[in-house]
């Protein structure tokens, strides 16, 4: 029997895959933000961030870390020589533009019809929708980076989302800790594996239509 554990670090080696030479990437709040760490060596990607920062480098050390240079997340960031400092107006029109070539959000939902849920009640202490409303229809590929089952055991992977919607029809790829998927046709294509689990242990997981793409194949890390 295959048991279930949380692996953060396996969906960010995963995005971190999809990158080339000089695409723009926007990294959102919480899990997204690990994807920079496995980026690979002979990638050199453009990281920006909508609270005005675009060439975003390394996580800093902790006697690097300037507490007037953060990102969105409020998290300590570095710059690469060449980087910019712009105001919300520049950073939104950058976004608006379809300058982003691609976004990874954290969700608390995806649903088969590439519907985005990823914020919670008003006035409650949980993240807000933020930026990702823009990133969403701003980007040229949306990636919803989510571990594949809640607390409870309940799978992210939806029917249909049941929270408020950030974004409907938007999201082109989802990474989960199990697998890698595409949305296409009101459905969750399995592209990828990632063992020790199993397109089956996948599907009695998964609270969506899915099928398992011809030439589905398992990927290791």
């Amino acid at each position: 029997m295959i048991e279930y554990v949380e692996n953060k670090e396996v969906i960010a080696k995963r995005i971190a895959r999809f990158f080339k030479s000089g695409d723009v990437v926007n990294l959102g709040i919480g899990l997204p933000t690990y994807v920079g760490n496995f980026i690979p060596s002979d990638v050199t990607v453009i990281l920006q961030s909508e609270n005005g920062l675009i060439g975003l480098g390394p996580a800093p050390s902790k006697d690097q870390i300037d507490k007037d240079l953060t990102n969105a997340g409020a998290m300590p960031v570095t710059i690469q020589a060449g980087g910019a400092f712009f105001d919300s107006a520049m950073s939104f029109g950058i976004i608006r533009g379809g300058h982003v070539d691609y976004t990874v959000l954290g969700v608390l939902e995806v649903d088969q019809d590439g519907n985005l849920a990823n914020y919670k009640i008003p006035g409650k202490m949980v993240p807000g929708m933020g930026g990702a409303m823009d990133l969403t229809t701003g980007s040229r590929v949306v990636i919803a980076a989510t571990t594949h089952l809640e607390k409870s055991g309940a799978s992210k992977l939806k029917q249909r989302c049941s929270l408020p919607l950030t974004a409907v029809h938007e999201v082109d790829i989802v990474v989960t800790d199990v697998g890698f998927f595409e949305i296409m046709g009101g459905k969750f294509h399995l592209i990828e594996y990632f063992p020790p689990y199993t397109p089956e242990w996948i599907r009695e997981h998964t609270d969506a239509d899915f099928v398992v793409r011809e030439g589905c194949a398992a990927c290791e890390f």
